[in-house]
């Protein structure tokens, strides 16, 4: 007993939008394996990645309103200073922007990056090209929240990729987050970007592995130090 304890203690739970897509990959298995044994196996492999795709780990959250955490797991692809959306009623000056690209082996549920109020919700369609260019940020389909906080207002881009064709977002306008919190999901593979307003100062390099709602990102002050980043 001790055993299973300790197993289910590791693994993480399915998220419940994971539900009929492990489903629907256990049902094609079985199917298959009518016709030849090695594809029912093969259709059970995919079937427990799928189950490890939607994965809705626990995540312990600093919290601090001069703290900004990271949206999402994956890799930082871009920390440096961009034109937001037009959708997000930002401005036109540019903002700090911290982008965290999602491969397919990544946690997908997304996180609040800071405590506030949600002001404004954009869903915009576009193009499905890979979500590591910079050009996705502006072609690609997305789903944009702003965040009223206690640092100003804050940009969160979902952003859908090559093989994500579906984003969704459990947050409405009016809803009051906490840093951390369960904000949406991206299937299968995607970006978040986050905007943020003066004051910001970068706590990630590019290439820094990111986890949602744990990694610091960014810190708001003026007399905070920065330093170097390396590559071993």
């Amino acid at each position: 007993m001790h055993i299973f304890a300790s197993i289910r203690n590791v693994m993480a739970p399915v998220h419940k939008a994971g539900y009929p897509f492990i489903a629907a990959f256990f049902a094609v298995a079985v199917v298959l394996g009518f016709f030849w044994e090695p594809l029912f196996w093969l259709g059970l492999i995919l079937t427990a990645w799928c189950a490890y795709f939607f994965r809705d780990p626990e995540r312990v959250t600093p919290v601090a309103d001069h703290l900004v955490v990271s949206p999402a797991d994956g890799r930082v692809s871009l920390v440096g200073h961009v034109v937001p959306p037009a959708e997000l009623g930002l401005g036109v000056e540019p903002m700090l922007r911290i982008s965290v690209f999602m491969s397919v082996f990544d946690c997908h549920v997304n996180r609040a990056p800071m405590r506030g109020r949600v002001t404004r919700i954009a869903y915009r369609e576009g193009e499905f090209r890979n979500a590591e260019l910079d050009k996705a940020s502006e072609v690609n389909e997305r789903n944009s929240l702003v965040v009223d906080g206690p640092q100003g207002e804050i940009g969160v881009v979902q952003i859908a990729g090559l093989v994500a064709r579906r984003i969704i977002c459990w947050s409405k306008v009016e809803d009051r987050l906490e840093a951390g919190e369960r904000i949406g999901l991206i299937r299968f593979g995607s970006r978040l970007d986050v905007y943020l307003p003066d004051g910001a100062r970068p706590r990630v390099a590019e290439g820094q592995t990111a986890i949602a709602g744990e990694t610091i990102i960014a810190e708001f002050g003026n007399q905070l130090p920065t330093w170097p980043s390396r590559r071993d």
